[in-house]
């Protein structure tokens, strides 16, 4: 089941590959959107068939490098599945926002197709080289969309930028790798044996090495500060279907691995250093939420309280490191909260950056000082912006509420200093939309005058609205019914906090 799931993309892509150029792109993209509904219901199928004991299912498992202890071994449990699922969901809606593509159709939806694949293939590796691979691929497959399809010869530098730094942090992943499976006996890079094994729970110098190689590579994909910088060139240049897939999906394979790697494979030494998490997450939150105020340019805004979302995860992770082992409430509250955070910030930050594309199609241009007054031209799109804007700042109602009501509950005890300190980063958020909204949508009517730009300006149009709207629906769900995704995700993390409590 998962095979099918992870490769589906992969095997349609090459499918249409043969399919001649010439065809009407509708057909290529209806192709995609076909794919992702596919994927969904067999998604759904393996959520419905999930055990609530906390452990893998839907494992598979053949030989792949045996004499490197290598294998080809997939599973998923309570912290994976929330996250296949919202990487299933973000690629539909941006299939069904893509109609409205003209360029070069039929590479850009292969492209996106393989893409696919790679990003829900992390979410299911159980093998560490397995994990490493989907990880890097999607490197690649994103820096030829961003180059591809970005804004012109901008775009292929923040391209190439995006590919160095995240390449380079992908290589001291791979070092702490290596360290792990030196260490373990017998040598393997299966996780869940590896988990079991704790090879390096004496601590000392190799596995403080291994975290931080660990830690930067994730860190640098989280990003986090000060690995950060690559992230607002690359999301401005991007496609806003290319961000709205870096933000919401290709981020959260960076907090994903520490969920899934360096907490459960280095108890002990997450646990010594767990502070430095916190402090990490703090500086992401406060930090990324000062900068976004300062911003004029709407997209990276929006780019940057990434950056500050981000933070809050790391927060909670930090957080359950560092409460104490009778302390399992808290622990648990941390560890649901940053995950949910995770499932929140993709539906939430996937919708705003699609609205950012139909501003820019409208304008051609993100500054937001070429606009104001918009909401007499465009309510739907005002409303719609207005609705994403309000869930990622954390207004009651909305998933983002859950997620950081959950991470600074559960670290408040273990650190509430630094709890206090990210608890400004809410006030800064709802600072900086509530000043974008003002910018953009009251006052007097303006709009650019740039050339090219169609007129008149034109409100959301029917397909744009069917790729957003079930995002914020979700996200509206998940805040005012979250029980269906935290009966799934906190056996998981009770089983990752006992993991991490040995």
């Amino acid at each position: 089941m998962l095979s099918l799931i992870v490769f589906l993309p992969a095997v349609v892509a090459a499918a249409l590959l043969c399919v001649p150029s010439g065809v009407p792109g509708r057909v290529f993209v209806g192709t995609w959107i076909a794919t992702g509904l596919a994927d969904l219901g067999l998604i759904v199928a393996v959520w419905t068939g999930l055990p609530a004991s906390g452990g893998f299912s839907f494992e598979e498992r053949l030989p792949w490098i045996p004499s490197a202890g290598i294998s080809y071994h997939v599973g998923v449990d309570g912290l994976s599945l929330p996250l296949l699922a919202l990487t299933a969901v973000l690629f539909t809606a941006c299939a069904v926002f893509a109609l409205r593509e003209t360029r070069r159709v039929k590479a850009y939806v292969v492209l996106f197709l393989g893409l696919q694949t790679v990003c829900l293939g992390v979410f299911v590796a159980l093998d560490l080289i397995l994990f490493f691979l989907f990880f890097d691929l999607s490197i690649v497959a994103m820096y030829f969309l961003i180059a591809g399809w970005g804004h012109g010869e901008r775009g292929r530098a923040a391209a190439l930028k995006f590919f160095l730094y995240t390449f380079l942090g992908s290589l001291a992943l791979l070092l702490g790798f290596i360290v792990v499976f030196l260490a373990a006996d017998p040598h393997t890079f299966d996780i869940p044996t590896l988990v079991t094994a704790n090879p390096l729970a004496g601590g000392g110098a190799a596995a403080g090495l291994a975290l931080l190689a660990i830690g930067i590579g994730l860190a640098v994909k989280t990003p986090t500060v000060p690995f950060h910088t690559w992230l607002p060139p690359a999301h401005t240049e991007a496609p806003a279907t290319g961000s709205a897939i870096l933000a919401g999906v290709l981020l959260k394979m960076g907090t994903y691995g520490f969920v899934r790697i360096a907490m459960p494979i280095l108890p002990a030494t997450w646990r010594d250093y767990a502070l430095v998490v916190v402090v990490v997450g703090v500086v992401s939150v406060v930090y990324g939420a000062l900068v976004a105020l300062a911003q004029t340019d709407v997209k990276r805004m929006i780019a940057y309280t990434s950056i500050n979302h981000m933070g809050y995860v790391l927060l909670g992770v930090g957080a359950a490191g560092l409460a104490p082992g009778t302390d399992e409430q808290a622990r648990q509250l941390a560890t649901t909260g940053a995950v949910t955070q995770m499932v929140s910030h993709g539906l939430i930050t996937g919708a705003l950056f699609l609205l950012t594309g139909v501003l820019h199609d409208r304008g051609h241009t993100y500054d937001m000082g070429a606009y104001s007054g918009l909401s007499a031209r465009t309510p739907r799109f005002a409303g719609l912006f207005a609705v994403a804007a309000f869930a990622s700042l954390g207004l009651p109602g909305f998933s983002g509420f859950i997620a950081e009501f959950q991470i600074l509950t559960g670290a408040l005890a273990p650190a509430p200093i630094p709890t206090a300190v990210a608890v400004t980063g809410i006030v800064l958020t709802a600072a900086l939309f509530l000043v974008a909204l003002q910018r953009l949508f009251l006052g007097p009517l303006r709009i650019p005058d740039a050339p090219g730009a169609p007129r008149p300006f034109a409100d959301l149009h029917a397909g744009e609205a069917l790729a957003i709207v079930p995002l914020l629906v979700l996200a509206t769900v998940i805040g005012l019914a979250p029980r269906f995704l935290l009966d799934v995700i906190e056996p998981a993390a009770s089983t990752l906090n006992q993991l991490v409590a040995r």
